[in-house]
């Protein structure tokens, strides 16, 4: 095992004392250039690395953020990863990814990791499973900036930042029913979500701002997932008033949908329209291709951890939570159209 270098080996070559060294290499200003000029050039030649973790106990920061993602399996998540490292890589943080699949219980092992890793601040989307969120408030109690992305809960105070899911949901929906659909169906995810809550209102208000009565017979509640997908059409093909277009509340969701159609030899998008939500990698190279709407992940992922920056430099556990909104990008493809 190679030797480690240390500000002692440093002090010992130049004939000084370690906290000599220790202030010269932070640029403490009671050094004087001509002993810090010197101190960099004996850890160069010396080939020093400093220790990371004594660094962050001096500063109390640790320059690591923690990451709390439902499911590594979804594009989606990957993507918004891949905008927050952009902006750590930038301003000198490490990123650690905890992935809870989709269970609070390992929310909450999650955060006891990050806390344990020292982390400086916390990003999360909160797992399907999850209604009771004092494992949230607890961190933000101990003062530990928190700000979620994608699905948040305004109710608890904390920072985060989202797509106007409702204005995704109302553009899906009218979407289909400008392409001469009649009988528009909606595949929904659990309600205590917010944001997929949130999708379920779009679908409601498009129908209504169009002059349609909603049908409540129409509104499937799945788990978010292909077999939900299957499921629901299914279900919404036993109706007495079958559908003949579907809004699925993300795009797994659809592509289930679409798999039990192509299953029952019903023609998309002839027949049947088929619309989902999130733009994941996989909807542009099924056939037919899929209509969904973009959620600007990357543009979520880096807008998360910049406000996330701002309240690990400004910490005040008064200040009060803020709320950035990204608009909903309609990507019409083959599912939809028949006009």
């Amino acid at each position: 095992m190679s030797y480690k270098v240390t500000i002692s080996d440093i002090a010992q070559a130049l004939n000084t004392t370690p906290a000599t060294v220790s202030r010269a290499l932070s640029n403490h200003p009671a050094i004087s250039d001509d002993t810090k000029q010197k101190v960099a050039a004996m850890a160069e030649r010396l080939n020093y690395k400093p220790n990371k973790i004594a660094s962050s106990l001096r500063s109390g920061r640790s320059h690591a953020i923690g990451v709390m993602i439902p499911s590594a399996e979804i594009n989606f998540f990957g993507s918004v990863v891949h905008g927050i490292e952009n902006v750590a890589n930038s301003a000198g943080y490490n990123v650690l990814i905890y992935q809870t699949n989709e269970l609070r219980q390992f929310e909450v092992k999650g955060i006891e990791t990050f806390l344990s890793a020292r982390v400086d601040g916390i990003l999360a989307s909160i797992a399907k499973e999850t209604s009771d969120y004092t494992h949230f408030l607890e961190i933000k109690k101990r003062g530990v900036p928190v700000v979620f992305f994608d699905r948040a809960n305004d109710d608890l105070g904390i920072s985060s930042v989202v797509v106007d899911d409702y204005r995704g949901g109302y553009i899906a929906t009218e979407h289909l029913l400008k392409q001469g659909y009649k009988r528009v169906a909606h595949i929904s995810g659990p309600q205590h979500i917010k944001i997929f809550n949130d999708r379920l209102k779009g679908y409601m208000g498009a129908l209504q701002a169009h002059g349609i009565k909603v049908d409540f017979d129409l509104i499937y509640t799945g788990n978010v997932s292909i077999e939900a997908g299957k499921s629901a059409i299914e279900h919404l093909l036993e109706l007495p008033e079958k559908p003949d277009a579907v809004f699925a509340v993300e795009d797994f969701t659809a592509l289930g949908a679409i798999k039990c159609l192509k299953e029952r030899n019903i023609k998309i998008p002839d027949e049947f329209g088929v619309i989902g939500f999130a733009n994941e990698l996989f909807g542009e190279h099924i056939t037919p291709s899929l209509s969904t709407i973009d959620q600007q992940t990357v543009s979520m992922g880096k807008a998360s951890l910049e406000l996330l920056l701002q309240l690990i430099r400004h910490k005040d556990k008064n200040s009060q939570p803020r709320k950035v909104v990204l608009d909903p990008l309609p990507v019409f493809r083959q599912s939809t159209f028949r006009k």
